[in-house]
């Protein structure tokens, strides 16, 4: 396995533990590379300090919730990255699909996610709510905007963004349709202006933690 990464930590549980089966996996040459996912500063520290100790491997990725409307990663979890060497691989970089604009206006297209959970109860509601709400949809449409003057697609200008920082390593993308691939593609190669960027963090300033 190239990276092999803890889906959810359990801070209940001694890091000394997961990174001591983590450094067997290694060493038995199963995995090359380890990483986290959905951690937080604490944990992440806790888990280096729990390597260094141990003298075993230590986490080089994470894997956390990192877009446009979802900047929380930037609080302290950027810093911990940088100072450590450790790189993020952002997910939902265009919000679950609502960074597209097909919720706007209350829309709720057929067999997307978020249609879906709105309609259920429970956790599915929950984090369609926490997605989908008046605060990211006021915060998606003003993207759109940006994303018109710069001349590119928001969902291009969303991918774009969430690998534009240095601690980002790479993205993680997804589609439900085949004709959904080429916007996400084009932001490949693409490094957005200075004008778009500052455009993008006067929007994130005014419309704070538009997912809580």
């Amino acid at each position: 396995i190239d990276l092999y990464q803890t889906h959810w930590p359990d801070h209940d549980l001694p890091y000394d533990e997961t990174m001591e089966v983590l450094d067997e996996l290694v060493r038995a040459g199963k995995v090359r590379v380890t990483g986290c996912s959905n951690e937080t500063s604490w944990g992440l520290m806790k888990s280096i300090a729990a390597s260094e100790k141990l003298g075993a491997v230590r986490y080089q990725t994470i894997q956390n919730n990192f877009s446009l409307n979802n900047r929380r990663f930037e609080d302290e979890l950027a810093q911990v990255c940088r100072q450590e060497g450790v790189s993020l691989i952002p997910y939902s970089p265009i919000g679950g699909g609502v960074l597209s604009g097909k919720y706007q206006g209350g829309a709720t297209p057929d067999g997307a996610r978020f249609s879906r959970y709105l309609a259920m109860e429970g956790r599915q509601a929950a984090m369609g709510r926490r997605f989908v709400n008046e605060r990211s949809l006021a915060s998606t449409e003003r993207f759109m905007g940006i994303a018109a003057e710069a001349g590119i697609s928001p969902v291009t200008m969303a991918v774009a963004w969430s690998k534009q920082h240095d601690f980002v390593a790479s993205t993680i993308v997804g589609v439900s349709k085949q004709d959904q691939v080429a916007e996400i593609l084009a932001a490949a190669d693409l490094v957005l202006s200075d004008e778009t960027m500052k455009a993008i963090d006067k929007v994130s300033k005014e419309i704070r933690y538009p997912m809580g």
